[in-house]
């Protein structure tokens, strides 16, 4: 069994309002942690890491994963983190695995020495990214982030570039496409630290906020989270042979596959 650290996991307060879907947002300080302790790290990803500040981070930000599924009632010894094509994160049951509750999607984030998750209950998608306070951001890069009269904008107050860059990046996890949704195509309402925003055909609610030095962008929409594979179809089939009564003899083996 593994034991969970405590007191160094702190939640985000969200003041999204009572009709929004449940959302648990959690940061902790990234720190050395044994593979082993960590059940949702990716074994075969951790290998491949060439510097430890990216070991270490990939571990954090899985092992804060566990700690916030344990608060949503979600036993990760049963789960496993898969990727979609836009590398963007899911979690879902061992193949094998009979219980079929439905899991929150998620997101993860590290940023200056923390890991940052985020949890949005079933038939959302969500987005976390964090950025100290006191980042700056050259103005080089603010044409790869905006254009037209935000980039004006922009250039007029830099001081908002740091809230402007995590606003994108939490819609681009949210939207789960990563760079494939141009930045400069997400355009952020000026001066609200809660907005609604139209892309494509999606709705994100967005928040922005500060916590323990950081400035935080947090964001969902409606949408799915989870990420299939075809072992999972297998066994929703047999799930509805077994409950028709019809004969069956699959086999289902639980194993974690790291993908």
């Amino acid at each position: 069994m593994v034991t969970l650290m405590v007191g160094t996991d702190k939640i985000i307060p969200t003041s999204f309002g009572s009709d929004s879907p449940r959302l648990l947002c959690m940061m902790m300080p990234i720190e050395h942690l044994k593979l082993s302790d960590v059940l949702l790290a990716n074994n075969d990803e951790v290998a491949k890491f060439v510097t430890e500040k990216r070991r270490m981070e990939h571990l954090a930000g899985r092992y804060l994963l566990q700690l916030s599924l344990a608060k949503w009632g979600v036993d990760s010894s049963l789960i496993e983190v898969r990727r979609n094509e836009f590398r963007a994160p899911s979690i879902a049951y061992l193949p094998g695995t009979w219980k079929r509750t439905p899991l929150p999607s998620i997101s993860i984030g590290h940023s200056s020495g923390y890991a940052f998750v985020a949890l949005v209950e079933s038939g959302w998608t969500v987005g976390i990214d964090a950025e100290p306070e006191d980042l700056v951001i050259s103005k080089g890069v603010f044409d790869m982030m905006a254009k037209g009269d935000e980039l004006s904008y922009l250039n007029n107050n830099p001081n908002q570039a740091v809230r402007l860059w995590t606003s994108k990046e939490s819609i681009q996890k949210s939207a789960r496409l990563g760079m494939n949704l141009n930045p400069r195509d997400i355009r952020i309402p000026i001066g609200e630290t809660k907005s609604k925003l139209s892309i494509e055909n999606s709705i994100f609610q967005l928040e922005n906020l500060t916590s323990n030095g950081f400035f935080i962008s947090i964001s969902y929409c409606l949408g799915e989270g989870y990420d299939s594979i075809p072992e999972d179809k297998l066994l929703e089939q047999t799930q509805r042979a077994m409950s028709k009564g019809e004969d069956w003899s699959v086999g289902c083996k639980t194993t974690r596959s790291n993908a």
